[in-house]
């Protein structure tokens, strides 16, 4: 017999012998994890016995919407995703080393896949090792796309945060309520400038004001779901534009406090040193024009508000553009599944739900907070497994 234990810190599900021997673990091997659609193999001494998906409880009725931090309204496509979903609820101190080595594993076996392609191209078989390459950079792809999510999964399991559960599983009567609120949680990991930024998008696509009384959150309003759904598409978007605007603006000030008499290949050095990468500026083909138009006095340096304001169109553009083709479809099958009506099978659902202003905050900032988690995770892995640019 086994018994099962909650581990409410992590909120994970493990599963412990009832003998009195100690568990033990033992570190995994390529062959264990077996790339992409292998099958996954391990003695029975290992405490990770299979690859198995999160546990998913959400209830909905005549109370409010509730859910446990482990509920996901998209599900892992590939046998990498369903792998590192059970080990994000199982042994989430695991989970980052899985992840490490799962994505060395995916560039291994796209470059050997590119590899055989280039090699075979002058045989026979040039248009054989062609669609096998193909089929094999899809197949990564959609694993590389499940590990992104994970990784957002797993920064919102930090802050104590659960994700919003398919609405449909909150809808009661035509009414949406979703407890707890967790706006301190999803206000937390925003500096105070970003954060006056988000609450002004609160404020302007919700209509409630920062300092709204206990009556005015829980008031309800009506709003057709399809638009509901545009919005926290559009909230995404606008926290990964945050993300990357507020690390150029303070890159900027940083800079501006070397010495201007340095050379522009000591500053180009500087930049480097900082460890971001050129997506946050665009192609950096003109450096000069760069160092010119880039680096200014640090008296000239607005606040962030005013520094976004002062952006050129085409500097704009690309800080709030998605930099990689894996985050555009995340972010397309998220917000599908998190929006879709099972019924319909529509992502353009019409119907009217009344829901409290409350609610809304709580999704829009959830949203802004997936945005600036997809942008560190999308910058984690490309220096793993490199992205497709979109």
């Amino acid at each position: 017999m086994e018994n099962c234990l909650i581990h409410h810190h992590h909120h994970t599900l493990l599963t412990l012998p009832s003998s009195s021997h100690k568990p033990h673990f033992r570190f995994f091997t390529r062959s264990d994890f077996g790339g992409v659609g292998g099958a996954f193999s391990v003695s029975s001494s290992c405490l990770l016995h299979h690859r198995r998906r999160p546990f998913i409880r959400a209830s909905a009725g005549a109370s409010p919407c509730e859910f446990s931090s482990l509920n996901s309204p998209l599900e892992p496509r590939s046998m990498v995703g369903k792998f590192l979903s059970g080990v994000l609820q199982n042994h989430p101190q695991m989970f980052h080393v899985a992840v490490g080595e799962e994505l060395k594993l995916l560039a291994e076996d796209r470059d050997a896949a590119h590899a055989r392609m280039v090699l075979g191209s002058v045989t026979d078989e040039a248009l054989l090792h062609r669609r096998i390459a193909q089929l094999k950079e899809n197949q990564c792809q959609i694993a590389v796309e499940d590990v992104m999510y994970l990784l957002i999964f797993y920064k919102f399991s930090e802050i104590r945060v659960p994700l919003v559960p398919k609405l449909s599983s909150c809808l009661y009567n035509g009414r949406l309520e979703i407890l707890p609120s967790k706006d301190w949680e999803l206000e937390s990991i925003h500096s105070l400038e970003v954060l006056d930024m988000i609450r002004e998008h609160v404020t302007t696509v919700t209509g409630l004001k920062a300092k709204s009384s206990v009556t005015e959150c829980w008031a309800t309003t009506k709003v057709r779901q399809f638009l509901l759904a545009r919005v926290y598409v559009a909230s995404i978007l606008y926290g990964y534009f945050l993300k990357s605007v507020s690390l150029r603006y303070h890159l900027e000030r940083n800079l501006s406090l070397a010495d201007h008499d340095i050379h522009l290949g000591h500053r180009t050095s500087l930049m480097c040193s900082y460890g971001f990468k050129d997506a946050i500026f665009g192609h950096l083909s003109n450096m000069p024009s760069l160092g010119q138009g880039l680096i200014r006095p640090e008296e000239e340096l607005e606040d962030l508000k005013c520094y976004v304001m002062s952006f050129h169109p085409g500097s704009l553009q690309r800080c709030a553009r998605l930099r990689s083709k894996e985050a555009v479809n995340l972010v397309g099958s998220y917000s599908c599944a998190l929006f879709n009506n099972k019924d319909s099978g529509s992502f353009e659902n019409d119907d009217v739900i009344l829901t409290s202003f409350s609610s809304l905050k709580r999704l829009v900032l959830e949203a802004v907070a997936f945005g600036s988690f997809l942008w560190e995770t999308e910058d984690y892995i490309d220096n793993v497994y490199k992205l497709k640019e979109d």
